[in-house]
């Protein structure tokens, strides 16, 4: 699923009621029936009192129109138009003269003295602002949302949570409604996955509102959400007649005195998501507890018992995943730099790789095109500097990419894998992943899915939403606190499952969030 700018938003509208013959009006329209069409289902006409609050643009107007709707079908409203502006928008003034029709009388918040009354048990809708905001509100409407947000209500917000701007960071978090529920047009929108701001989306939908379907096709956007839809197109299936050799062979390349069990977890985990062969290259101390733990794992090792002094092996892998585990030692630093010096082979690097490379900036210029960085934000940070915000953050990672000609894959809640000027934003995954091991993990599993022949922009993308998917299906036994890395490598044969269920047995990941 696309994910468009405010501009972009604002052309599909026009280009919408251009092809459609309709007015602007009517687009406000439909917006408007679709809001109150998901309001009514759930609430079947419970006797709940319910706030619109509007502003005077076109979210205003969204909010009037459905504050007529819901009158006609006998829910108990109050109308509150947010006085912040002498300016209206003509579909604004339209559905105020229509409400006002109806004998409806808007109250008029001009300070704090205009606030509403609002119980616990109540709803409120936010219209306030919208995609429109382009600065932050004004100290009384500042003081209005934290008023919203202390009344404990259920907010409904239209279209986005009004004080969140749609293609930028926030000054004040106090300035931004904090919603239960966002019902978004037609798309969601980037700011609903970012961590600074996805704070304030408890939950969001989509609603169709009849966007030329033409555009939203033909428009490029720079980020998509991937979902089950958008992966298994990615996904590359089994020929019968193959064999172990066909689906390639991984080098796993970390591991020092006490680290160890990184490799373990990311070789496993590379051999559970279908590398052929896998290769681990460690310590000599790690042989032992190795070949213990892997018995699938062959294993090379150095003559230092405590880190990798050299890095040396006498096969040709097919791609290889490097710095779990691996400590950042003089002796380390020197391997890993003369390893990239001659190496032409795909690479993945995490952990102390990309520590090394933040020590040494030069050796940047020495990955094979299109290597895999794995980032945490702390790792990410100390590669390309700090940030004002998180849009200033994708700024800053889509010009690495372009720079190095490198995958980064921004670990978080919503992991965003970059790729030049492209993001690709993750559904799935849950807190329980957030525990010791989990980045070793799906380091190996993008490994061995570029062993097996995908392409490593693609094998970033799944590799990242497979995680995510055994992390959901395992947090369903486990729980959030008992959720272990290596549960996750055991879940994993389901989550390759799960993207082949019939779609009425799916969980929609791109509908909710």
């Amino acid at each position: 699923m696309k994910i468009f700018s405010a501009q972009q938003i604002y052309d599909a509208d026009t280009h919408t009621i251009k092809k459609q013959h309709i007015s602007s009006d009517e687009l406000m329209e439909r917006a408007a029936v679709q809001i109150f069409n998901w309001l009514h289902v759930r609430l079947q006409g419970a006797p709940v009192k319910i706030h619109i609050c509007c502003g005077i643009g076109n979210n205003g107007g969204d909010g009037i129109a459905v504050a007529r709707h819901l009158k006609d079908h006998g829910y108990a409203i109050e109308v509150h138009v947010v006085n912040y502006s002498n300016k209206r928008s003509d579909d604004f003034l339209k559905n105020l003269a229509r409400l006002k029709e109806r004998k409806i009388w808007p109250n008029y918040i001009n300070d704090s003295k205009d606030f509403p009354v609002i119980s616990d048990q109540d709803i409120v809708i936010d219209a306030i602002f919208g995609i429109g905001l382009n600065r932050d509100p004004d100290p009384w409407v500042v003081s209005l949302i934290k008023h919203l947000n202390t009344s404990k209500a259920f907010i409904l917000s239209v279209d986005l949570p009004s004080g969140l701007f749609t293609d930028q960071g926030i000054n004040n978090k106090e300035a931004v409604v904090n919603a239960s529920y966002v019902l978004s047009f037609q798309t969601p929108k980037l700011v609903f996955f970012l961590p600074e701001t996805g704070i304030f989306v408890h939950q969001w939908e989509v609603l169709d509102i009849g966007i030329d379907t033409e555009y939203l096709k033909e428009t490029d956007t720079d980020f998509e959400l991937i979902g089950v839809h958008e992966i298994l197109p990615l996904y590359i299936p089994r020929a019968k007649f193959s064999h172990k050799g066909t689906y390639g062979h991984s080098l796993l390349i970390g591991g020092s005195y006490g680290k160890i069990g990184a490799v373990q977890l990311s070789a496993k985990a590379c051999l559970t998501a279908g590398s052929g062969l896998v290769t681990a290259l460690i310590p000599k101390c790690g042989y032992i507890p190795m070949q213990t733990a892997l018995p699938e794992i062959m294993v090379l090792t150095t003559e230092n018992d405590r880190f990798l002094s050299e890095i040396e092996f006498d096969f040709t892998p097919t791609v290889i995943g490097i710095g779990i585990g691996l400590g950042t030692s003089k002796e380390v630093q020197a391997a890993f730099s003369s390893f990239l010096n001659t190496n032409k082979i795909p690479l993945v690097i995490d952990a102390d790789g990309l520590n090394i490379l933040s020590l040494d900036k030069n050796l940047l210029h020495k990955m094979p095109a299109k290597t895999v960085l794995t980032p945490h934000p702390k790792e990410l940070e100390r590669l390309i500097g700090s940030w004002k915000d998180d849009f200033d953050k994708l700024i800053k990672a889509k010009k690495f990419s372009k720079k190095y000609d490198c995958i980064l894959v921004l670990k978080g809640a919503n992991t965003i894998t970059i790729y030049q000027n492209k993001g690709f934003v993750n559904t799935t995954g849950n807190p329980g992943m957030a525990t010791a091991g989990s980045g070793d993990v799906l380091t190996g599993i993008i490994t061995g899915l570029i062993a097996q022949g995908y392409d490593p922009l693609n094998a970033a993308v799944f590799g990242v939403y497979l995680h995510g998917s055994a992390g959901d299906l395992a947090v369903e036994n486990h729980g959030y606190q008992a959720l272990t890395a290596s549960v996750l490598i055991d879940t994993l044969g389901s989550a390759f499952l799960e993207l082949f269920k019939r779609p009425e047995t799916q969980q929609e990941e791109s509908k909710e969030s």
